[in-house]
């Protein structure tokens, strides 16, 4: 990668939230917001390649992007005070922050307005915040793509409609809108811990270590919140185990043959420290949520010196608990992978085929039952089942494991 391309790549992880944040400020609408940014970087590979990376990209980027969504609003002939206002581009007074300092955790709870529905605000806050594209975001939540950009177009619409404005989120507003955040860092932070785009790298650090920058603010903010820290803590178990995620020719490792020496104690200790925080909580009656749940399961993996330590029953006991907070066919599919280890994997098995209309486009499910049919010595389902998961696995990392673990049926 060249030193022009490092830049633009950098730039776009630590600009486009703020330059989306200032369009949505003087303009009031996402739409131009989206568009001018986007054609201010689409300039700047072509422009930084020719007279080199300016001293101030985010400013020139600022400056670019203004004058794409002025240039916008004069071909659609609306010159209405926001257009003189957006020509003021370094005159505007200082806006106020609110509750939160960080310019990208204040546009994500911005963006994750109570009025929309929540898969809307995630959606809309992933593309508008999170930096991801369509097609990743479509495959986090298991949809088309044309049924992904309707929901992101019907948000967009929502907001112009009711005439929601863009307000900065005072303390009083998170906790109506935690939900959808913690949501969004939940869906950044996978992406980035096994990235489902062809041609990326298999794993994306600059999402990971965002995402867990931006829950630790959060915490800060909302120390009693129990799912703030169960995200905190899910994030930091499954973080410590990434360098040995995938192997020197850039093959998935999954968890059972993972080098557990080369996990980092010190993020393990700070996921388990959180998990015991919030198990003493529900010890005092307080319920925990979804992600306080996935992070003691993970605190059990996380716990086991050897793959053969696992204490299976813990985690098909917190598997069952989660089912009953959230009977989505993912956490289905996962329990049933536990439920592998003590029942079997003709029961385990019997449980993911019930899966097939809801996961079918889904590429861990056809994995899972690959390995399951391999297990019960079904060779010829088995191979059909992988060519399916390889067919449908973004990740090269993945499809390398999975195109190794074919090769080895009989």
């Amino acid at each position: 990668m060249s030193d022009v391309e490092e830049a633009i790549t950098r730039a776009h992880h630590d600009e486009w939230a703020r330059v989306i944040a200032a369009l949505t400020r003087r303009f009031g609408d996402l739409d131009i917001a989206e568009e001018a940014a986007a054609e201010a970087f689409a300039t700047a590979v072509e422009r930084w390649r020719a007279d080199g990376v300016p001293p101030n990209p985010g400013a020139w980027l600022t400056t670019t992007a203004n004058r794409k969504a002025i240039d916008r609003i004069r071909r659609e002939n609306k010159r209405d005070d926001k257009h003189k206002e957006a020509q003021m581009v370094y005159d505007d007074p200082p806006e106020p922050v609110g509750a939160i300092d960080d310019d990208r955790l204040r546009l994500i709870f911005t963006c994750c307005h109570p009025a929309l529905g929540i898969q809307a605000r995630v959606a809309l806050t992933l593309r508008m915040v999170g930096g991801l594209t369509v097609p990743e975001i479509a495959r986090a939540f298991l949809v088309q793509e044309t049924a992904l950009e309707r929901r992101i177009t019907r948000a967009k619409a929502k907001i112009k409609a009711a005439r929601i404005p863009y307000r900065v989120p005072s303390a009083e507003d998170l906790p109506a809108r935690v939900t959808g955040v913690l949501a969004v860092l939940y869906l950044v932070f996978n992406e980035g811990y096994l990235a489902t785009g062809p041609g990326t790298d298999s794993v994306r650090h600059d999402l990971t270590a965002e995402a867990i920058r931006l829950t630790r603010l959060i915490r800060a903010l909302m120390p009693d919140d129990g799912e703030v820290a169960g995200l905190l803590a899910l994030m930091l178990l499954t973080e410590a185990r990434r360098t040995a995620r995938v192997s020197a020719s850039g093959e998935l490792v999954a968890l059972d043959e993972q080098d557990r020496g080369a996990w980092d104690t010190a993020l393990i200790a700070e996921g388990h420290h959180l998990v015991r925080e919030r198990l003493a909580a529900a010890a005092a009656g307080v319920a925990p949520g979804r992600y306080q749940i996935l992070a003691a399961i993970n605190a059990v993996h996380t716990s086991a010196r050897d793959v053969r330590d696992t204490d299976w029953s813990q985690v098909l006991a917190l598997y069952d608990q989660l089912v009953r907070l959230d009977p989505s066919p993912i956490i289905a599919l996962n329990r049933a992978i536990a439920a592998a280890e003590l029942d079997g994997p003709q029961v385990a098995l019997a449980a993911i085929d019930r899966l097939e209309d809801k996961l079918a486009g889904y590429h861990a499910y056809h994995a899972t039952r690959a390995d399951l049919l391999r297990r019960l010595g079904h060779s010829q389902q088995s191979r059909a089942a992988y060519d399916k998961a390889i067919e449908l696995a973004g990740n090269t990392a993945e499809t390398a494991y999975l195109t190794r673990r074919r090769g080895q049926l009989r």
